[in-house]
């Protein structure tokens, strides 16, 4: 009975090409073919001629199709072999056909892995400009010889296996690629998470009712909203969350939103298509997709445009976002930790920022307390920075300290908390050339109010600073931290306001947010 070949040729095309999974592809074709080609095993194998090894990467019998990997040593004699036909390639035909395949001079090492030597084989060879070898083969273990009409049948089928066959050893690269790529992340996450410390300097002190929260929040996918001053360690405390999360091996994206251009922001965070606008070479994914099955951390999330604030709030009850310029939706699975040192209550009064969002990301707010208000923390904060800024800069020996330096550091007011705190060590340490470390860049000292001396107690006159700085405190403790207008400090002091900044600059003095408001 005749066969129609076009028929043929695109059953079998359909089927080969039908699945980046090589192995139900090699089945499903398999399967087909044994109707018109006695068959009774399909494998595929790749040689590197550079090592000269074999690998037989898939087969196909009546059990079904796997993925393998048997590797082999080709022979000297079959090594030499297959080079001549790479450097002459039309010395090769398009198929080649053993009655025997251990009697075959290319094929002959094959059979091992068969465990047929008898078998009758086919093999169709790759295309001549690749660098290695392969091909995809065909047997019997019956004993009937491949006719000239089957190896017209199975000439047919070499472009649509070698295109098939190069479309999986492209996909299998790229799965090599990825698993490479998910080695590295999780060796950096490892990495950050250790840089970032598992232990949080004053986690049982200053810290404690903190840490309580976060171990209460962290397992679970609730949003989390951070309150504190400017450099109490919000950054440190969502690290701590995600770290002790169920989201832990995936991905901790950082965003500062106060940093991001407004023009800019909806592309850095929701990401854009290509020519979505101008300078739009290219699609981008934006910052909540790079967190996906991770978390995102929201720092200043008081500087968010009212536009990102919608679709942020979409992202948070939809679990979606759509790229600017896009039409597609994207489903996203992540986790929400948002910070900001502003006002927010404030902000919704002025109508700067959205009420319904507010309470969205209010779900568990955990509010971090100045350093001021942790004190107790100083003297172990003070011993782990220089422990770390001493690595860092490369000195030879941790510094000691000078004696009243840990009670300098404990009286100071820290108004930039626990990142100032940093900076003066780092600052002592290289000035200080490895001497004890005496803080004097810190300057004057303004003392605590709960533990200021009455004037008439006092042993020792102040200094003109001194005064100067105790009654600009005094002024904006009576103004509730306002410096200018007709209830401001600057009034009650009879200066004008700039020059009240001036001092101010001058003796160190900050207004908290919190004593502002």
């Amino acid at each position: 009975m005749p066969i129609d070949e076009n028929y043929f040729f695109r059953e079998v095309s359909l089927r080969i090409c039908g699945s980046l999974e090589i192995e139900k592809a090699l089945w499903d074709s398999f399967m087909y073919i044994r109707d018109y080609i006695p068959a009774d095993i399909m494998i595929i194998d790749i040689y590197d001629p550079w090592t000269g090894i074999g690998e037989t990467i898939a087969k196909a019998d009546l059990n079904g199709g796997e993925l393998i990997s048997i590797k082999t040593v080709a022979p000297p004699d079959t090594k030499q072999l297959i080079e001549e036909i790479r450097v002459n390639p039309e010395i090769m035909p398009r198929v080649l056909v053993a009655d025997r395949i251990g009697d075959h001079p290319i094929m002959g090492p094959m059979y091992k892995i068969i465990g047929h030597p008898d078998a009758a084989f086919m093999a169709i060879g790759p295309k001549p400009e690749w660098d290695f070898v392969a091909g995809i083969l065909v047997g019997n273990n019956i004993g009937e010889k491949y006719s000239e009409k089957h190896v017209k049948l199975f000439t047919l089928l070499n472009e649509p296996f070698i295109i098939a066959l190069s479309n999986y050893l492209r996909y299998r690269e790229v799965l090599r690629l990825k698993e490479i790529l998910a080695d590295d992340n999780r060796y950096l996450q490892e990495e950050l998470r250790q840089q970032a410390g598992e232990e949080i300097v004053g986690a049982n002190f200053g810290l404690k009712q903190v840490m309580e929260k976060v171990s209460q929040v962290a397992p679970l996918s609730s949003p989390v909203l951070l309150l504190g001053e400017t450099g109490t360690g919000k950054e440190v405390i969502a690290t701590a969350i995600h770290n002790l999360s169920l989201r832990r091996n995936g991905p901790f994206i950082k965003v500062n939103c106060g940093a991001i251009p407004e023009s800019l922001m909806d592309s850095e965070l929701f990401g854009h298509e290509k020519g979505a606008f101008t300078g739009a070479f290219f699609q981008k994914r934006g910052r909540f997709e790079r967190a996906q099955g991770g978390t995102i951390f929201l720092d200043e999330i008081g500087e968010l445009t009212p536009g990102a604030q919608i679709r942020l709030l979409r992202v948070i009850q939809e679990k979606e976002i759509e790229r600017v310029g896009g039409t597609e939706t994207i489903k996203v699975d992540i986790r929400v930790i948002a910070a900001t040192h502003r006002n927010l209550e404030a902000m919704l009064a002025e109508g700067k920022f959205r009420t319904d969002l507010y309470f969205r990301l209010r779900v568990f707010p955990i509010v971090i307390p100045p350093l001021r208000d942790r004190r107790a923390d100083i003297q172990a904060l003070v011993q782990y920075f220089m422990m770390k800024k001493t690595q860092e800069l490369g000195f030879l020996k941790i510094p000691t300290l000078a004696p009243g330096a840990i009670e300098k550091m404990i009286n100071y007011n820290w108004p930039g908390n626990v990142r100032e705190l940093q900076n003066a060590v780092e600052h002592a340490l290289i000035l200080s050339r490895e001497k004890p470390l005496a803080f004097d860049n810190l300057g004057d000292i303004i003392p605590r109010e709960e533990t200021m001396i009455p004037e008439s107690a006092e042993r020792n006159p102040l200094s003109l600073e001194q005064t100067m700085s105790r009654a600009i405190v005094n002024a904006l403790n009576m103004t509730g931290g306002r410096v200018d207008g007709e209830k401001g400090a600057a009034k009650l002091l009879e200066i004008n306001p700039s020059t009240l900044r001036t001092k101010m600059r001058k003796l160190g003095i900050h207004v908290s947010p919190k004593r502002a408001k």
